[in-house]
């Protein structure tokens, strides 16, 4: 399977050796976010909320770029220093999320790059395949067969 590079300059530059996301088929793998601003390539200052908040930012332009939303996400792994910030996570949440919602890690860490508090990842789903469709879908009934 063919993969495509996904890039936007909504979110910060990769400060690796990773790309901001990869799509394979219809499904697009977004690498960590952390509370870095776009536009000037520095932690984002204030309370874990403020952080927070931009890691979401920072996910959405990243699926924007792929065709995709963060309601198109179907997994999120949620990275926290301490888990204490867990709650504001889940507050924060439910402003970017509608149900159903994705499946969800959230696992307490040691420490992240550039001593951020949070991080996250995620996997996306684009587009459901189209089903051919029958004359059942197209009328509501069941189609007659003719008999030969």
């Amino acid at each position: 399977m063919k993969k495509q590079i996904i890039a936007s300059q909504g979110a910060p530059k990769a400060i690796g050796t990773y790309s901001q996301a990869v799509k394979a088929g219809n499904t697009v793998y977004l690498s960590g976010q952390i509370p870095l601003d776009p536009m000037s390539g520095e932690m984002v200052a204030g309370e874990i909320r403020t952080q927070i908040t931009r890691v979401f930012d920072n996910l959405a332009a990243v699926a924007k770029a792929a065709g995709g939303n963060l309601q198109d996400v179907v997994k999120l792994n949620v990275f926290l220093t301490d888990l204490k910030y867990f709650p504001q996570v889940n507050e924060i949440m439910a402003q970017y999320f509608k149900e159903p919602y994705p499946a969800r890690a959230a696992v307490g860490v040691a420490a992240l790059p550039r001593s951020a508090q949070v991080e996250m990842d995620a996997i996306m789903v684009l587009g459901e395949p189209r089903l051919k469709k029958t004359a059942k879908m197209k009328t509501g009934k069941k189609a007659k067969r003719s008999r030969r």
